[in-house]
């Protein structure tokens, strides 16, 4: 299969910003084994900004645009150094794409992102993909991994697409404020009813939260492409994903 891998920055970081070490060494060694087992595979990997808050000791979140900036570019070194440390412990490859929405809404552009995320995995590299934090402003940003990974995903025509974070799945109802809310195994469809399940934004250090990745499965099973939201608390949940077992909440493609 060809994956798409979607980590949020609470399942890379503490809730100081600073790198999760054992949950990340763990995330790259299991990555590594779906590459050796045949998979293709390409991680859409967040944390640039919530890392750099950490090494630059900011009390929290930026909230102006250079300085979350200047907390992306440092971050960014950080996470693609250990990224490239730790798979290549495994002997893989990894590459870093960067991307604002001026790439994905030229046609030209978007067709060159296309085609070097082709060639790496022809060549057997690990794409590691992000927004471009860096340059981004609020005209050009993506706006929120889930998004972002829904792109890549139909970008690289992917068989599946899988969103860690630090939420099982999606619920009948808020599972901190209900106690008879129950994890949805299966999402046949995405109806009205099932988007009105999204709720706010995800943790203090990220962009993200139920209604993006409701939107965003929106966007792949509408392509053909099938999508998972779990915790990525323990990486080895992608092994059942992979095999098809009931974990988190799948969203099944639509055919046709």
């Amino acid at each position: 299969m060809r994956i798409v891998v979607k980590v949020g920055t609470s399942t890379l970081a503490h809730p100081t910003g600073l790198l999760h070490i054992r949950r990340v060494e763990q995330l790259c060694k299991v990555l590594s084994d779906l590459k050796n087992a045949g998979h293709e595979l390409a991680l859409v990997s967040s944390g640039a900004i919530g890392m750099g808050v950490g090494k630059l000791s900011l009390k929290e979140r930026p909230q102006d645009m250079a300085t979350k900036q200047a907390a992306a570019a440092v971050g960014q070194c950080e996470l693609m150094y250990t990224y490239d440390k730790l798979f290549s412990d495994y002997r893989h490859t990894v590459a870093q794409v960067l991307m604002t929405r001026s790439d994905i809404a030229d046609e030209e552009r978007r067709q060159n992102i296309r085609n070097t995320l082709f060639r790496l995995l022809e060549l057997g590299v690990l794409p590691i993909i992000n927004e471009n934090d860096t340059v981004a402003t609020e005209e050009i940003t993506i706006g929120d991994n889930d998004t972002l990974a829904a792109t890549v995903a139909i970008e690289m025509h992917a068989d599946l697409l899988v969103l860690l974070s630090d939420i099982d799945g999606l619920y009948t109802a808020d599972p901190h404020k209900d106690p008879t809310a129950r994890r949805i195994e299966t999402v046949p469809t995405i109806t009205e009813d099932v988007l009105k399940l999204g709720g706010g934004k995800g943790s203090s250090l990220g962009t993200g939260g139920m209604h993006t990745k409701l939107h965003a499965a929106e966007r792949v099973t509408a392509a053909g492409i099938d999508m998972v939201i779990a915790n990525g608390e323990d990486p080895d949940v992608l092994y059942d994903i992979v095999q098809g077992a009931p974990v988190g909440t799948r969203f099944l493609r639509q055919e046709g």
